[in-house]
């Protein structure tokens, strides 16, 4: 039987995320959605074949739907992840799952108290078959123990209205999910440094910036975000070990000797960079969902990583070296 299910939130990558269950996912349906363009909505309802509502508490309360996928605005997120877990339905929240840590501690103390898992957070990289590649290397010891890694997440330009600190909130946060995954720890403390500014940054706008992020053991972490670099969407990481090194490949594109020069492309943003990562986050989810488990990244996940940003924010604003304070992790969470 396919896993009904209700989307909130049809804007560019929800929208992307109905397509994907419908045609690229076995095992799932789109029966439900609603947006606050709802002519945009229903359009998107109509060539699906879903039904509207007009709101993301009728999608969530709707009996046709078995499990919930939140695209919407950052802000409503923790608002409709709370009501999905008081219905009792498997939730996928898109990145962040709350715009602040108390809103994230909220839903993992309501998750904790209703006795289930039912939360899954839209951290893709964790998908990805690169960084999944650099995982295995880490666990099985081939480059010996990690000591530090140096990263890259660079954007073409930014997206509408963006903010300095949407640069750590909004795109650095794949980044200190990815690596706590990969490194299998948590961070200690985070410093951020303000390099000379881009002069295409937008008014006000501090770009580009580099994270400096310490973990419980001392490996040591650079990240620099770069969201005015023009040329493409690039993002890197190379984990540096005792005895050797691992560093995330380039997406296998078509490599052109011409006119002098040799090259390949580099994909324009984040969308045609990590489609297969998302095609592999739903599939697994669907999967995870009908067993009745949560399998990726948890609310407790989230809810860490929006801990760490917060530091990180502090940090950029203070200059000072912030301190991560991140509670013990509930025997809940545990695998």
């Amino acid at each position: 039987m396919d896993l009904r299910v209700g989307v909130i939130g049809t804007g560019a990558i929800g929208e992307d995320h109905i397509r994907r269950l419908t045609h690229t996912v076995t095992g799932a349906n789109v029966v439900a959605l609603s947006d606050i363009n709802v002519q945009n909505a229903r359009r998107i309802a109509d060539k699906y074949g879903a039904k509207f509502y007009a709101t993301g508490e009728e999608v969530i309360a709707a009996p046709e739907v078995d499990a919930i996928v939140i695209a919407s605005w950052d802000p409503t997120h923790a608002h409709y992840v709370l009501a999905g877990i008081k219905a009792g339905k498997f939730v996928f929240c898109e990145k962040p799952l709350a715009t602040s840590a108390n809103d994230c501690k909220n839903i993992v103390e309501a998750e904790i108290a209703g006795g289930k898992q039912l939360v899954q957070v839209g951290f893709m990289r964790r998908f990805d078959r690169g960084y999944r590649q650099i995982k295995a290397a880490i666990d099985s010891g081939r480059i010996g123990e990690v000591l530090m890694l140096h990263c890259m997440h660079r954007n073409r330009v930014p997206g509408p209205k963006h903010t300095t600190e949407m640069s750590i909130k909004n795109s650095v946060i794949h980044e200190i999910d990815v690596l706590r995954w990969l490194l299998g720890e948590d961070y200690k403390t985070a410093q951020v440094l303000l390099p000379k500014s881009s002069r295409l940054a937008e008014d006000g706008l501090r770009d580009p910036q580099i994270v400096l992020l310490e973990t419980q053991s001392g490996v040591r972490i650079d990240v620099e975000s770069f969201i005015n670099c023009q040329y493409g969407y690039d993002v890197q990481c190379e984990v540096v070990g005792e005895t050797g090194t691992v560093r995330l490949p380039d997406p296998a594109n078509m490599e052109v000797r011409s006119g002098g020069a040799f090259s390949y492309e580099i994909f324009p943003d984040w969308s045609d960079r990590f489609i297969e990562a998302y095609d592999t986050e739903f599939r697994e989810w669907v999967d995870a969902t009908k067993r009745g488990i949560v399998a990726g990244p948890s609310a407790w996940d989230g809810y860490v990583a929006c801990v760490t940003a917060d530091a990180c924010t502090e940090a950029r604003e203070t200059g000072a070296i912030v301190p991560i304070a991140i509670p013990r992790r509930p025997a809940f969470y545990k695998k």
